[in-house]
């Protein structure tokens, strides 16, 4: 199979390595994984991922492109699409797909469960979680790292937005009301010195995007690596 999910490039490749015929340029763990690569993940290329002959392709609905999706169908080529919104609806997705699969039950994700069932929690506190900037945008409703966050006690501002990644006016960061701003190092890479001096009302904290954003073997880790980076 092809994998156009770096997060899911993971999770195979934790279950069963070689199962995986091919992934993308940004499908970086684990770490030395020897694969032929089949380009970016917005722009695949297609051709490429159809000479591998894959009997399954993997794919997300925000991650890769609809029109990308169609052509491998198009071409006689199963494509599986996730599209979780919760730590819940992943955790069960990837236990559909490692069905699939025929590896019911790997033990990373017989672990993510048991850790996602009663994570550690911070004290509440209201937070915004910029994703992107020029224009800057935020998680707002209905989205994987929102709920993720929720469930460590982070109150996304945002959650009630009408939409799920709100742009903001060019003044508007400086007012949100927010106690902290979550930086991850991904989509957008933001660092202390990119990012902060926008958000001058509320603390920052720098997270992993991997941690926060990916859904796969990572879930093992991602309460405490988060919430000792949002505490720092």
């Amino acid at each position: 199979m092809v994998s156009l999910v770096p997060s899911l490039t993971e999770a195979i490749a934790a279950t069963d390595p070689g199962l995986l015929a091919g992934a993308t340029d940004w499908c970086t763990h684990p770490v030395g994984l020897d694969v032929p690569r089949v380009g970016g993940t917005k722009w695949p290329d297609v051709a490429r991922v159809l000479e591998l002959a894959p009997d399954l392709v993997i794919a997300n609905a925000e991650e890769n492109r609809e029109e990308d999706v169609a052509a491998l169908r198009a071409a006689g080529v199963d494509v599986w699409v996730t599209a979780p919104a919760t730590v819940d609806q992943a955790l069960d997705s990837l236990t559909r797909l490692c069905a699939v699969l025929d590896r019911p039950d790997p033990a990373w994700l017989v672990e993510a469960r048991e850790v996602w069932a009663d994570p550690p929690t911070v004290p509440g506190v209201d937070a915004v979680v910029p994703i992107w900037r020029k224009p800057w945008m935020v998680l707002g409703r209905d989205t994987f790292a929102g709920d993720l966050l929720g469930r460590l006690g982070v109150r996304n501002v945002f959650a009630g937005h009408t939409d799920r990644y709100p742009k903001l006016e060019r003044d508007q960061p400086g007012v949100v009301p927010a106690e902290l701003v979550v930086f991850p190092d991904e989509p957008y890479a933001f660092t202390p010195d990119d990012g902060p001096e926008a958000w001058p009302q509320a603390r920052p904290a720098f997270v992993s995007g991997r941690h926060l954003t990916w859904y796969g073997p990572s879930l093992v880790e991602a309460p405490r690596v988060l919430l000792e980076q949002l505490a720092d």
